[in-house]
C-alpha cells in the first residue's frame, strides 16, 4: 500500500499512568529513550505491525490524543502539498535524531495527522 500508517503517538499529561494502563492492557514492550535533557520519549514495541510512542503533552493546549503518522517519500513536499490543499501546518518539518523527519498537519475538517519520512539507510 502506498503511504501506509507507520507510527502512532500518544501525547498525555501523565505518561506514567499511560504506560501502566497500555502496558497492562496490551502487554506492549515500552522503552524510554532520552531524546534531549529533560525530554523522554517512550517507544512502543509491538512486535509485528505498526508501533508507536508516548510523550508528555509538549505544550499548553495540546490535547491528550493518539496521532497516526503516514509514511511519505518527501516530507517537505508532502507538507507543502497538504497546505496547498487547505491543511494547516501545526508543526513544520522537524528532524528526529538522524532517524527521519516529520511534520504535523490538520486537514481542512480539523483532523490532525503526522507525515513521516525515514532517512535513507
Amino acid at each position: 500500500m502506498a503511504n501506509p500508517f507507520v507510527h502512532v503517538e500518544l501525547t498525555t499529561p501523565d505518561t506514567g499512568k499511560a504506560k501502566s494502563f497500555y502496558g497492562a492492557l496490551f502487554d506492549w514492550k515500552l522503552e524510554d529513550v532520552e531524546m534531549t535533557p529533560g525530554f523522554t520519549y517512550t517507544m512502543i514495541r509491538v512486535g509485528e505491525g505498526t508501533g508507536g510512542g508516548m510523550m508528555k503533552t509538549p505544550a499548553p493546549g495540546v490535547p491528550t490524543a493518539w496521532l497516526p503518522y503516514v509514511l511519505v517519500d518527501d516530507v517537505a513536499a508532502a507538507t507543502a502539498k497538504a497546505k496547498s490543499l487547505g491543511a494547516t501546518v501545526m508543526k513544520d518539518v522537524t528532524e528526529v535524531m538522524g532517524a527521519g523527519s516529520f511534520s504535523i498537519i490538520m486537514d481542512p475538517a480539523g483532523a490532525a495527522i503526522g507525515l513521516w519520512q525515514e532517512n535513507a539507510k
